[in-house]
């Protein structure tokens, strides 16, 4: 595919930073063309031991786009385009904005930062950059 976003990503914990809340013990994200848009996919284990699971399909059109799953961020997800490497997304809990996360890849292609901001779902202060390595 030309689009950067997809493939499958692994977060790499050792290059990530999280200034507020913690670290998962993994996280995994595919992201598969989906006609017009890509369809994300996550699977993460938290640092408490709590898996997690959820899914969104979106035309990257800055419309919301249900989360099925258990996502910490909420039941929403807006996603814009930036540049063709870059992707903004606005997670959202019953219409409100909880969580902003910058999604970078890399010139090459191996990597994806996400920069996110906010507090999700449960509450919880988010600031942290995620390094993910395309798998």
């Amino acid at each position: 595919s030309s689009n950067p976003l997809v493939g499958t990503w692994k977060l790499n914990i050792a290059k990530s930073k999280y200034n507020a809340g913690t670290a998962p013990k993994s996280s995994t994200t595919t992201i598969e063309a989906a006609g017009a848009g890509v369809k994300f996919t996550v699977d993460s284990v938290t640092a408490d031991g709590t898996v997690r699971h959820w899914t969104y399909t979106t035309n990257i059109d800055g419309k919301d786009s249900p989360i099925v799953g258990n996502a910490a961020q909420g039941d929403a997800a807006a996603v814009t385009r930036v540049d063709a490497n870059t992707t903004r997304t606005a997670y959202k809990k019953g219409g409100k904005v909880t969580v902003t996360q910058t999604s970078v890849v890399s010139a090459d292609g191996k990597t994806r930062t996400n920069t996110s901001k906010g507090k999700d779902a449960l509450g919880q202060l988010t600031d942290s950059v995620q390094v993910y390595d395309k798998q």
